[in-house]
């Protein structure tokens, strides 16, 4: 079994719980269910550097990344810096998330926010609304073709925009939907871990203008940025880098100083 199917799996259990425990009605009273979302999509396009910052404690390949900094502080020098965007990660069991990170977030700032989450019920878009998510990611690699169909536009149905992750052109050509918004390369090998941005270089021209090319994963260095955004990238999602250091605002910060 490959760590994205333990995941799927494990959210299997959690979802039918938590459905169970606080209902799609509930989920409707919180408030921020009725608040106009900023579009990230449209952040990625009117910003030249289109940085898409993550705050990630853990992953399955590093148990440790960062579990010193406050989710809050982190999002406000995220905005502060200037990036386009914050992906949250919400996962608990693998990735040291929850939900009420993305509500701190919320609170302290205003900039578009990501809730990065392995989705396999539309409940989950749901609790990504009344969290305060302004986009939500659906992975190709775990959903079939009609669960992206319904998720999204669920998810377009309560204005949030939908970034959707795929890792080769199988999973491309079942993700060409007219309710995404963003499609998203993820550099990494789910089998081995290792990541190289050349994937997102292969894939660049099988996606379509219609859609905001984001590559994910593995991009360290401005050098990287600069040879994506020649194969039509705005969008670029940034974890490790930032959240390794002391201060990921301010490497943030740092990082899109020395953009070209």
């Amino acid at each position: 079994m490959t760590i994205l199917e333990k995941i799927t799996t494990y959210k299997q259990k959690e979802v039918s719980a938590k459905k169970e425990a606080f209902p799609i009605s509930v989920l409707e009273q919180s408030q921020w269910f009725e608040r106009a979302t900023t579009s990230l999509a449209n952040a990625l396009q009117n910003d030249s550097a289109g940085i898409i910052a993550e705050h990630k404690r853990k992953s399955p390949s590093k148990p440790v990344i960062n579990n010193k900094v406050q989710v809050q502080e982190v999002a406000l020098g995220y905005e502060l810096a200037g990036v386009s965007g914050m992906s949250v990660l919400t996962d608990t069991n693998f990735f040291g998330g929850s939900l009420d990170d993305l509500a701190l977030a919320r609170k302290a700032t205003s900039f578009p926010l990501l809730r990065k989450e392995f989705i396999i019920d539309s409940y989950q878009i749901y609790e990504a609304k009344a969290y305060g998510a302004d986009a939500i990611l659906l992975i190709a690699a775990c959903l079939t073709q009609h669960e992206l169909k319904e998720f999204s536009r669920v998810a377009k149905s309560l204005q949030l925009d939908v970034l959707l992750e795929v890792h080769n052109e199988e999973e491309l050509k079942k993700s060409l939907l007219p309710s995404v918004d963003m499609l998203g390369v993820n550099n990494r090998n789910l089998k081995t871990f290792e990541t190289s941005i050349e994937i997102s270089k292969q894939l660049a021209s099988l996606i379509p203008s219609d859609f905001i090319k984001v590559s994910e994963s593995g991009i360290s260095n401005t050098k990287a940025i600069s040879e994506l955004k020649e194969y039509g990238y705005q969008g670029f999602l940034i974890g490790e880098s930032f959240m390794k250091t002391d201060d990921p605002g301010k490497a943030a910060r740092k990082f899109i100083n020395q953009l070209p």
